[in-house]
């Protein structure tokens, strides 16, 4: 093993542990840790020094206006009972709401700057590690407002905290600040709520840090692998599509004449120029209600778009070119001389090529059928246009890679780029390793699928083969010869 790859297999294992080591970004750059070692819980903030601090946290992306028997009327969020201190993101500032015993029993005066930027510390922290991608405190330019009343008028709006319903719950509130604004879009009030219980620091829950071992269990105990058997099914289903469809086209095309020949290569390598978001369009709107095709499979009970076939017709679009291209390359650079000599003794084509053009071409061939396999297994924006988004169905791992991040998992989506930059790096790997073989035979004079064909050639007595009707007979080392060398004169052809 060379030492490039020593160091990128170091550097993807140290990416690793890195991931184990801090579960997740955000959560990391949130967590609260104590003098003594402890640290506080996922939903939990303390700092040493202060007083008071933080538990049970929740944030609150979206809230409801629908009237529901026992629930107050406006836009609201439900909160639990314990719940001592919300923050309202407005359009105008953030307001934080805090329980005025609350605030007495765990020692936060509201008055006090210092007070007020601990706790701004606690809240900003607890809110990136519960944000799931959306919006966060940290990067908001509002002012923040402090009250312990239990309701605010801002601008338009009436906030109002800790409402008790008739069902016995608890909501934040946001209603027209007077009756003139009843037309207002109540849900324009607030961007997003946090809540939580504030709390004396004695009574912050806190736990003692796990170990590596515990951290890499929960890290990958937590992680959905569903992509990657989803990724490996599919790009394995769409590799013997692409290379069967590939091999054959390639062979076909070879065979035709220039100006056809030109056509058809065009249309056969056309998706591999094409951005992925056109190739899935374009099948979409093939397979789709909008064409004949697609009524006619819809009308015989076979659905296509946003199914698993679909995301493994989007494979093997992606992955096609890559086997026809390497394949027709290969069939090219076959010495025709030498095929020609097959045919006069009456091989048929379909001999000539399963005995002689596949043994030939094969490293070039095997090259591109890796990568084709490589390509499919990255692809993206055709599989999601064309087959979306659905666990463990068609997403597969670029596809998770892109939701996680979105949806804040960012430790999750580096996990994924790990097993990504491996696979690749083991793709190429075994491209390299296979070529560097198959040189070491060039130099030597001749492959072994060469020396193969011309003993069994050599070997042969002369004879008429059954379906290739008169041949004229050859001497048998002479051909042995010519195959042995497959540097011949240019002007012999």
């Amino acid at each position: 093993m060379s030492r490039k790859t020593i160091r990128l297999l170091a550097v993807l294992a140290a990416v690793l542990c890195a991931l184990i080591a801090r579960p997740g970004v955000a959560r990391a750059e949130a967590l609260f840790t104590t003098a003594d070692g402890c640290q506080a819980t996922e939903d939990s903030a303390l700092i040493d020094g202060v007083g008071f601090g933080l538990n049970a946290f929740e944030r609150n992306a979206k809230g409801t206006s629908r009237s529901f028997a026992g629930q107050p009327e406006g836009y609201r969020f439900l909160i639990y009972k314990k719940t001592t201190l919300v923050t309202v993101t407005t359009p105008e500032n953030i307001v934080v709401w805090v329980d005025a015993h609350a605030a007495k029993d765990a020692g936060f005066d509201i008055s006090k700057a210092d007070d007020q930027k601990a706790l701004k510390k606690m809240l900003v922290g607890l809110d990136k590690s519960h944000s799931m991608g959306g919006a966060l405190l940290e990067d908001s330019k509002l002012e923040w407002v402090f009250t312990s009343d239990n309701a605010l008028v801002q601008g338009d709006y009436r906030y109002q905290f800790k409402v008790k319903g008739g069902n016995g719950d608890y909501y934040t509130v946001v209603n027209a600040a007077d009756a003139a604004n009843v037309e207002l879009d109540l849900g324009d009030g607030v961007l997003w709520s946090d809540n939580a219980a504030l709390v004396r620091y004695a009574d912050v829950s806190t736990t003692m840090p796990p170990s590596l071992a515990e951290r890499a269990a929960v890290f990958f105990g937590g992680i959905d692998y569903r992509p990657f058997w989803v990724s490996i099914k599919t790009s394995g289903l769409a590799l013997v599509i692409a290379f069967a469809l590939g091999l054959f086209a390639a062979w076909k095309t070879m065979g035709t004449s220039s100006r056809i020949k030109g056509l058809l290569d065009s249309v056969f390598t056309i998706p591999m120029v094409l951005p992925p978001t056109v190739c899935g369009f374009l099948l979409l709107m093939l397979f789709g209600r909008s064409t004949g095709v697609g009524r006619w499979l819809i009308a015989h009970g076979i659905s296509i778009v946003f199914t698993w076939p679909a995301a493994v017709i989007s494979a093997v679009v992606v992955s096609f070119p890559l086997v026809y291209r390497t394949a027709l390359g290969a069939f090219e650079s076959l010495d025709t001389q030498m095929l020609d000599a097959a045919r006069t003794l009456g091989w048929s084509e379909r001999r000539i090529f399963t005995k002689l053009m596949m043994p030939l071409g094969w490293p070039s061939i095997a090259a591109g059928t890796v990568l084709a396999f490589a390509r499919a297994m990255g692809e993206f924006g055709c599989t999601l246009f064309f087959a979306g988004n659905y666990a463990g169905i068609t997403q597969t791992i670029p596809i998770a890679i892109y939701f996680e991040w979105m949806g804040g998992n960012t430790s999750v989506a580096l996990f994924w780029v790990v097993v990504v930059i491996a696979f690749s790096f083991l793709v190429i790997l075994f491209i390299n390793m296979y070529t560097a073989h198959s040189q070491k035979y060039r130099e030597r004079g001749l492959s072994r699928a060469e020396r193969k064909q011309a003993k069994q050639l050599g070997g042969q007595t002369d004879s008429l083969d059954p379906v290739g009707g008169d041949a004229l007979r050859i001497d048998r080392e002479a051909l042995a010869e010519l195959m042995r060398d497959d540097t011949v004169a240019k002007g012999g052809r």
